[in-house]
């Protein structure tokens, strides 16, 4: 009963895109009366601004929650809200940085324009585009049928929905006492449904019982087909599964996905990965002369490589390559290594401690970031026998390898970086790190990166 709109969400996309486009064109307008060519800049522009507004827009759960539970309020709170950080955006990038005076102008135009155009657009989608689906439930009548958690969640649900506040009729008290709902509110009872039936019309009876409870589900079937009332059935998914639960329809099958994560949606994947990419060629060209002193420093410093490259466990539990500067005389076996660094560990390098200090030794997993192999931001990718230790220790462990690991994560930013040598330290980097992919949002990623170079307890575990 949760998701009825998702279907909707492209909708409400491609009517921000449209609103977006013509605050531009309407703003160009005014200041080209008699020349309206547009220009390569301006369209690289019109890019740039409807891709800030999505990527806002997806952080602000903008195309989300569509669940008729206070739809215009939810709507235009989240809309204005990203209209708002995307003015700031614009009005840093605005005294950063010098544009000609007709631009400038533009900028402004078209900030004053998206507001005045958003009202409009958004008063059309609230006023011709409620869902008809929920204009069918302010009509309906509607008993559930189940005592407990599941059937007040559902109730909740339907009360939730401004359509369907005074829809509910009543329970069906399926057990033996009444305790699980007040008792103002059960209407009837497995004993005596078919002669409720028979004195008050309902469209339909939702069902919220377990799957265990068949022959209930049987009998309130028969008495509901008798009666021609509708039924249907709420599956108690999250009660089997936990919350992280979403369905969809793969052909004519209903398909379960267990644990759905933000990632899991297309678009903030895609996000991530040109983020990651855009970055990552960024960061190794800005870097690339720093990286070149460094290597010479190794080299200077102590006989050996200046690169480490041991095997570590990325997405889906494949083994890779991590590219890393050398910090130690004598370096742990690359494909089967077991020892964990220590503090004061005397294999260390002199310029190795100052690297490891500030993570300056993990710099070059920009290119495996490059080559598709990790994130900029994600769990930490661990060793081979440090991976199958965590795995047999730590519940659910193995679900951050859902996908690609980071160069910085979450548990790293917030002290639990290093060895793994406590039940404390295993159980808070697996918390830290299955927090960050329930939570995962664009704005999260740039926290974590900003806290990796000036977070306090980034560094403070390092060594």
């Amino acid at each position: 009963m949760t998701n009825i709109h998702k279907n909707n969400v492209p909708i409400l996309v491609f009517w921000d895109v449209m609103n977006l486009s013509l605050a531009f064109f309407v703003s160009l307008y005014f200041y080209r009366i008699n020349d309206m060519y547009i220009d390569t800049f301006e369209i690289f522009g019109l890019i740039t601004l409807i891709a800030l507004w999505l990527i806002i827009g997806y952080s602000n759960k903008l195309y989300v929650d569509w669940n008729g539970n206070s739809f215009i309020k939810s709507r235009l709170n989240k809309y204005f809200k990203t209209y708002f950080i995307l003015a700031g955006v614009i009005g840093i990038i605005y005294l950063l940085f010098s544009f000609p005076k007709d631009i400038r102008n533009l900028l402004v135009a078209i900030l004053m324009g998206i507001p005045a155009l958003g009202f409009i657009t958004n008063s059309l989608i609230i006023r011709f585009y409620t869902p008809i689906r929920e204009r069918r439930v302010r009509m309906s009548t509607t008993l559930i049928a189940g005592s407990g958690t599941h059937a007040n969640t559902v109730a909740s649900s339907l009360e939730a929905n401004s359509y369907a506040k005074y829809a509910i009729q009543g329970f069906i008290d399926c057990n033996d006492s009444t305790n699980s709902q007040k008792r103002d509110r059960v209407v009837a009872n497995l004993d005596n449904l078919k002669d409720y039936l028979k004195e008050n019309y309902a469209d339909e009876i939702i069902i919220a019982l377990p799957y265990n409870e068949l022959g209930k589900i049987k009998s309130i079937i028969e008495i509901a087909d008798f009666h021609g009332t509708r039924i249907r059935f709420v599956p108690d998914y999250q009660g089997i599964f936990g919350e992280s639960v979403k369905t969809y329809q793969f052909g004519d099958l209903q398909v379960v996905n267990i644990r759905q994560l933000p990632l899991d949606n297309w678009f903030p994947n895609f996000i991530k990965n040109v983020f990651d990419v855009l970055f990552a060629i960024c960061a190794l060209l800005f870097l690339a002369p720093v990286f070149a002193i460094i290597a010479v420093i190794i080299k200077l410093d102590s006989p050996g490589p200046v690169f480490y490259c041991p095997v570590r466990i990325g997405k889906g539990g494949k083994p890779f390559k991590v590219y890393k500067f050398r910090t130690m005389k004598n370096c742990d076996s690359a494909v089967g290594g077991t020892q964990s660094t220590v503090q004061n560990d005397p294999r260390i390098t002199k310029i190795g401690k100052f690297l490891r200090k500030y993570s300056i030794d993990e710099m070059p997993q920009f290119i495996n970031v490059l080559t598709g192999e990790m994130s900029v931001v994600g769990p930490r990718p661990h060793r081979t026998f440090l991976n199958q230790v965590m795995q047999e220790t730590e519940d659910k462990y193995m679900v951050r390898h859902y996908y690609k690991p980071g160069i910085t994560g979450w548990a790293q930013v917030n002290g639990w970086r290093g060895p793994l040598e406590t039940d404390k330290q295993k159980r808070k980097r697996t918390q830290y790190d299955l927090w960050y992919l329930r939570n995962w949002s664009f704005l999260l990623d740039l926290k974590i990166i900003w806290l990796t170079i000036f977070g306090k307890k980034t560094h403070d575990t390092a060594f």
